[in-house]
């Protein structure tokens, strides 16, 4: 598979500020695919984009329906989008059901279990109101992958990354920066 390590991470109220600071402490040698669903109008996405990517020497995208995920790379979702599997490689697919959220984290996430065994996983829920990913994060922890979700003492808003406690009480708990350090190395 083309892709070896795919990092998700799901945010929604606070989000913003804390991906900044996980994509500032990207190391130069940075060697995953990155997707990024933070709960943002479409409208604004494009200047989130643009915003992160003054401050990183890494590419980052907005994903597009049937573009290939490579490696080096982050994404960000603009809709709620899943992730499909076509002979060795991995590309985005635009999800058509309506959801509460957008992009949906739980999407995405589960869009990724059944072929998380053959790639390595790291699913990250980062601040945010409500439970968007909790489900997504369970079903990835139970399929191997690598979870984790913010710690309430760096979460702007801790809802998401509580619910997806209370669901798996067995998922790794860590600030900020503990996320930033899981993350290079990873």
């Amino acid at each position: 598979m083309n892709t070896q390590k795919l990092i998700l991470i799901g945010a929604s109220t606070g989000g913003p500020g804390q991906i900044e600071k996980i994509i500032k402490s990207l190391r130069p040698d940075f060697d995953a695919a990155m997707i990024i669903a933070q709960h943002m109008q479409e409208a604004y996405v494009s200047s989130f984009m643009d915003y992160l990517n003054n401050n990183t020497s890494i590419e980052i995208l907005q994903a597009r329906d049937g573009a290939c995920i490579e490696n080096k790379k982050i994404y960000l979702l603009s809709q709620s989008t899943q992730i499909i599997k076509k002979f060795s490689s991995l590309y985005f697919s635009k999800s058509t059901q309506p959801h509460t959220y957008s992009p949906n984290i739980n999407v995405l996430f589960n869009s990724v279990v059944a072929f998380s065994e053959m790639i390595q996983v790291l699913c990250i829920i980062l601040t945010g109101i409500g439970n968007d990913g909790a489900k997504g994060a369970l079903n990835l922890y139970h399929a191997k992958a690598h979870c984790i979700a913010e710690a309430e003492s760096s979460a702007i808003v801790y809802g998401m990354p509580k619910a997806a406690f209370e669901l798996n009480p067995d998922i790794k708990q860590y600030d900020i920066n503990q996320i930033c350090d899981a993350i290079n190395r990873f």
